[in-house]
């Protein structure tokens, strides 16, 4: 039989006390950042949900049926999962899952969606060139159009082809992708020279 002296029992209960509190003052924080973010963006969560009785999701879109807010809150807690009022119909609906990756995907898709948003409403400004295109005409041009993507626009590169020009659209072509070119260290091709009548033109974007 082992024996231990007082300050042997008063050390071991000081470690355990230590590692008690400081599991509990971490789910206590981290609760507190789930209703942060639940307020924040105005959903009622756990405990902040005050309906007698509520339909349950499960974390999988599996449907739990009508429970009492109190069973539903056990199955959220059992599950170390978030109880999330989704409507608020004649028979409110909520769904057990991780509130904090849920609203993380949501802000990504939303960041995504906006980025998407963003591009496809990028304005486009359209630079004329010619077959015969003299020098400083190109540079004067040439640089107007890299000022225009470095602001975050797209560009156009168009050329339309004059009377018996049309019987050579490579010459044009050529130039299109020579003033492109000339911008690549800022800019992207997203469109290949493409012939449309008359006329021939390619379209780039600022590199992301």
């Amino acid at each position: 039989m082992y024996s231990h002296s007082p300050d042997w029992f008063e050390s071991i209960g000081k470690r355990l006390m230590n590692s008690f509190f400081s599991e509990y003052i971490s789910i206590h924080f981290l609760y507190l950042e789930v209703f942060r973010i639940a307020k924040q963006n105005d959903a009622l969560i756990n405990e902040q949900i005050k309906h007698r009785e509520v339909m349950v999701i499960g974390p999988n879109g599996e449907k739990l049926g009508i429970k009492s807010i109190g069973d539903a809150l056990t199955l959220a807690q059992y599950a170390g999962l978030d109880l999330v009022l989704m409507s608020e119909s004649n028979m409110p609906v909520c769904k057990v899952m991780d509130y904090n990756k849920f609203k993380y995907e949501k802000n990504k898709k939303q960041k995504e969606q906006m980025k998407k948003q963003r591009e496809s409403n990028l304005d486009v400004k359209e630079y004329r060139l010619s077959v015969t295109i003299d020098t400083h005409d190109f540079e004067t041009k040439l640089k107007n159009a890299r000022n225009y993507v470095e602001k975050g626009h797209k560009v156009k590169i168009s050329i339309r082809f004059k009377g018996r020009q049309i019987a050579h659209p490579e010459l044009g072509k050529e130039v299109i992708l020579k003033f492109a070119n000339r911008m690549e260290d800022i800019s992207t091709i997203q469109d290949e020279p493409k012939l449309e009548g008359r006329t021939i033109s390619l379209l780039v974007a600022p590199k992301k």
